[in-house]
């Protein structure tokens, strides 16, 4: 236990979380489980500001890897992120829990435009705020948009929701002699080039002394786990 007790969370989700056991979309058991845990992290009273990726419907790289133009993947991918969001947004307010859609990318039909003080304002009023369309920039991933966002609001910890455990020195789901990091500095992820995080990401983190927790989102109950300050996963900090 280190005695911690964050009032403010930024959590990174990927998209292939919400896939559930299927190869593609969204999967309605998994998205209840996620809304629960998110249910379960207001009713400690902490703001929750959410970011999620969109790797379960299309990812840019892939995209780009295909042939396809680089940016123009990338602007598909954040659009797709906005599906996610508001698929989440809407699983937490059939729970009760206030929930406010905020992206990069302004589409103000269906989400709100991304304004810095407005995402304050929502986050002192107990509702959960979900960034969407990453950083509304090309050649940026969402780990990058999760850690701006993390800054902007001033949140006390990432908390990085994974299907492993923690960080591993490589596979742990195809290596049995991996090796678990119960601690890493933000050097040692970048030198090892650990894939926890992109290096983006990780320098931004490392340029503000912004801490990081990876733990396994699989597991019920661990999300209050990492926010009341129990050792959980993998700490990556400064030195």
């Amino acid at each position: 236990m280190n005695n911690r007790n964050y009032k403010r969370v930024l959590l990174k989700l990927s998209g292939e979380a919400l896939m559930g056991k299927a190869s593609y979309g969204i999967s309605n058991e998994t998205l209840a489980y996620v809304a629960d845990e998110i249910k379960g992290l207001r009713q400690l009273n902490v703001q929750v500001g959410l970011v999620i990726g969109a790797g379960n419907i299309f990812r840019g790289v892939a995209g780009a890897s295909s042939g396809m133009d680089r940016a123009q993947a990338d602007n598909m991918g954040m659009l797709a992120t906005v599906i996610n969001a508001l698929a989440i947004h809407d699983a937490l307010e059939q729970r009760g829990v206030s929930t406010r859609v905020l992206s990069a990318i302004p589409m103000t039909t269906v989400c709100e435009p991304y304004v810095r003080q407005r995402a304050l304002q929502h986050l002192e009023k107990g509702k959960v705020v979900i960034f969407a369309a990453g950083t509304g920039n090309p050649y940026f991933t969402t780990d990058t948009a999760a850690v701006l966002r993390a800054l902007e609001i001033n949140a006390d910890l990432i908390c990085k929701a994974t299907r492993v455990d923690g960080v591993y020195d490589k596979d742990p789901l195809a290596h049995d002699d991996a090796v678990k990091f119960d601690t890493l500095t933000y050097d040692e992820v970048l030198r090892r080039r650990l894939k926890v995080m992109d290096s983006a990401a990780i320098s931004l983190a490392m340029d503000n002394n912004k801490t990081i927790m990876v733990f396994d989102m699989n597991i019920p109950g661990n999300m209050k786990k990492a926010i009341t300050g129990e050792t959980i996963g993998t700490l990556i900090q400064g030195e």
